[in-house]
């Protein structure tokens, strides 16, 4: 008697091979851009270390994500990282996986194996001590994988092949796994080995139904649950009755349930629970305004939420046009995210009256378009705390007089993908070193536009990534629950706006204290108090537009600076 059960074992091995091998080819990594903009980038000190930490997240989720940290002060021996989700906290991490020692640096790939708010929690170890530092990063899939041709082709192939051995084992198996009686009766033979070989081919068809259907299931869960996409909203000007024009933001409601939770089916990883958007240095929402196509007029807002909904400022008297609207805001999960759209700003019918900002941080200017050299009227005396070193530099003059400089620039043209730190010293009227106010508890801010606007980024002194995340993030892991679980709704809503309108009316002098301690990853010192600097990698080649804003003498200034950005050379 021949027995099949090897056999069978065999081919199940093989197929799961394959399906192994599938996983990996349509589940490949690339980077994840948010509006444009790859990765999250983190510097930072923490105790004896400074680091610079670049995170690369999968753009299709389970999938790994790179993970490079540059020591730049300190002595370490070891880095270990491990993904930690919002929804299941460190009770339900997995274990430290050690990053590979490279020259100056530590590198290593992490399975995100699961959408929605995450974290990377990097455990550092060496004679300088153990320290932590969690980096929000965003799982979400954001692409979808196309298998190369010609490894479909292959793939089929080879599948038609086991198909077709799995087929002839059953027949075989059916006629000469069992012992006849008397004479072999090769007719008797015959005709079980083929019946056997139609039942497998039923059989087999039935497999292949079954896990086509599931297949295609999987497939459509991906598209319709898993794939990001940012929440729609819809955006609009209303003249109020005190004659001033009103910037209204509303989360598009045909994408609700009727909750009032935005979500694509029930996935917790879609939803939008609009009831728990957090501040971030202070603000429920900033909102950035720029016009097409030169990017000549700019405006820096905070939206004051009116309901769940509905976030309304006061529009500045910016020039008409088109202009693109970038909205960035933060859940009580960390989870971050940018809302964009577009809007026309008609010119307005009689001169308008002086417009009273909504918020005393608001900001906005009208400049030369992109590409169109700014005037730089104050002279400069570079001193040892503003030397540029022998780089190319640039310089704009703000609105106060005084100039902002682009220090050690590394060259006229940079490379996409190369990490830079982009530095910024501010000189008063006379040209001297002038030193800076905190800004929204912070040195400065900086918004990184490509000309086309297919690039955005709300850059700070530590990083690309939200302070406010962070914080969910790191109490979040201090909770010993295994599920997080949501106050009610509405009083946690109200309690935010009692809290963001209480810190608001504050004088700088407390308010900026007070952000700073809620902010423990913003200690970010300054070699000199008149300069700022922000770490960044252009995503990709083009043309650029950076607005730094910095706080001097109680007003906020925006230094304009425009590069050009291409592909390295290999």
């Amino acid at each position: 008697m021949i027995s099949c059960k090897g056999r069978f074992s065999n081919w199940i091995g093989r197929l799961s091979f394959v399906f192994i091998l599938i996983q990996s080819i349509t589940h490949s990594v690339n980077t994840y851009a948010h509006v444009g903009s790859s990765g999250v980038i983190v510097q930072k000190q923490v105790g004896a270390y400074r680091l610079l930490v670049s995170i690369q997240p999968p753009d299709v989720v389970p999938g790994t994500a790179k993970v490079t940290v540059f020591v730049e002060q300190g002595r370490l021996t070891s880095i270990g990282a491990r993904p930690i989700y919002f929804r299941s906290g460190d009770k339900g991490a997995p274990m430290y996986d050690q990053l590979t020692p490279v020259d100056n640096r530590y590198e290593g790939d992490l399975w995100l194996m699961d959408s929605g708010s995450s974290s990377v929690e990097l455990q550092l170890n060496g004679p300088d001590g153990q320290q932590t530092v969690v980096v929000p990063v965003m799982s979400v899939a954001t692409a979808v994988r196309d298998m190369p041709a010609g490894t479909g082709v292959a793939l089929a192939l080879m599948g038609l092949l086991l198909v077709a051995m799995m087929i002839t084992i059953i027949g075989a198996s059916n006629a000469d796994g069992v012992s006849l009686p008397g004479a072999v009766d090769v007719s008797k033979l015959r005709r079980r080995r083929v019946v056997g070989i139609v039942s497998g081919a039923v059989v087999m068809a039935l497999v292949l139904t079954g896990w086509r259907t599931w297949w295609t299931s999987e497939a459509e869960i991906y598209q319709t649950e898993q794939l990001y996409r940012p929440m729609p909203i819809q955006t609009s000007l209303a003249l109020a009755n005190d004659g001033t024009t009103k910037l209204v933001i509303r989360a598009d409601t045909s994408t609700f349930d009727g909750s009032g939770t935005v979500r694509r089916r029930s996935r917790l990883s879609t939803r939008r629970l609009l009831s728990f958007i957090i501040p971030d240095h202070g603000k429920l929402m900033h909102t950035f305004l720029v016009r097409l196509p030169g990017l000549d007029a700019f405006a820096h807002l905070h939206p004051a939420r009116q309901d769940s909904l509905t976030f309304t400022t006061n529009l500045p008297a910016l020039p008409a046009g088109k202009y693109l609207l970038y909205s960035d805001i933060v859940y009580r999960s960390g989870f971050a995210e940018t809302l964009t759209d577009t809007i026309a700003i008609p010119a307005p019918a009689t001169a308008a009256p002086p417009v009273a900002l909504t918020d005393r941080d608001d900001s906005w200017l009208i400049t030369k378009a992109i590409g169109v050299a700014a005037d730089t009227k104050t002279p400069l005396r570079l001193d040892q705390d503003m030397a540029v070193c022998g780089k190319p530099g640039a310089s704009a003059t703000l609105a106060d007089g005084s100039s902002m400089i682009w220090m050690d620039k590394p060259a006229p043209t940079l490379d996409a993908g190369q990490l830079y730190t982009l530095k910024f010293a501010v000189a008063d009227e006379q040209g001297r070193a002038t030193s800076l106010e905190p800004y929204l508890g912070m040195s400065g801010h900086a918004v990184v536009l490509r000309q086309d606007g297919t690039v955005y980024i709300h850059l700070h002194p530590v990083g690309t990534y939200s302070m406010a995340a962070e914080g969910s993030l790191v109490g979040r892991i201090a909770d010993t629950a295994r599920t997080f679980r949501y106050p009610d709704a509405n009083r946690f809503r109200d309690s935010i706006d009692r809290y963001v309108a209480r810190l608001n009316a504050l004088p700088d002098a407390e308010r900026s204290p007070l952000l700073m301690a809620g902010m423990p990853g913003m200690r970010h010192a300054m070699k000199t108090n008149n300069m700022v600097e922000f770490p960044y990698a252009f995503p990709r080649a083009g043309q650029y537009r950076l607005f730094i804003q910095v706080k001097r003498k109680g007003r906020v200034l925006t230094g304009v600076f425009d590069t050009v950005v291409k592909e390295p050379l290999l």
